[in-house]
């Protein structure tokens, strides 16, 4: 059996060619700001979390941000970094250009890539792969936890919600 190597550069050409063929054009429909509220549907999918990094990314210009959003995998996602160079280099880089698909925004940076990523703090990978583990496998971002004083056990909110805020 004869098997085909991908290359990164050929992804586009791969899905562009595999893509579904595309319905005649139809107009548009109708701004959602026009349509009234009750018509509206909302499914209640949340697709976008937010988070706070342990120790934060550190810019160039020194600025630390630890405040962002990651957004649900597509099949896409986990499937892109397959065919990355880099991750058949090193399959531990997998994580690294996977989190940088995923993560919209870091502080004000709205272009996180691989590099952004690879720069990121030990802690905060870590914390960063942990959240999308349970934002895409388990649809929440709380874990159980247990008080190392009374040995109590109760729920915290990963996304970086305050003590005693709702």
């Amino acid at each position: 059996m004869r098997r085909r190597t991908v290359t990164a550069g050929s992804l586009e050409e791969i899905l562009q060619v595999t893509a579904p063929a595309t319905a005649p054009e139809q107009p548009a429909p109708p701004p959602a700001a026009a349509a009234p509220a009750a018509a509206r549907q909302d499914h209640g999918l949340r697709t976008e979390f937010e988070f706070e990094l342990p120790r934060g990314y550190v810019d160039e210009a020194g600025t630390v941000h630890r405040h962002g959003s990651m957004r649900l995998a597509t099949a896409r996602d986990e499937l892109r970094p397959q065919i990355d160079l880099r991750v058949k280099e090193n399959p531990a880089y997998l994580s690294v250009v996977l989190l940088s698909q995923v993560i919209t925004r870091l502080g004000t940076i709205t272009d996180v890539h691989a590099g952004v990523v690879e720069r990121m703090y030990a802690t905060d990978v870590a914390f960063l792969q942990d959240f999308y583990r349970r934002v895409n496998s388990e649809g929440h971002t709380r874990a159980a936890v247990t008080c190392p004083h009374c040995e109590g056990g109760f729920e915290v909110d990963l996304s970086g919600g305050r003590l005693g805020e709702s």
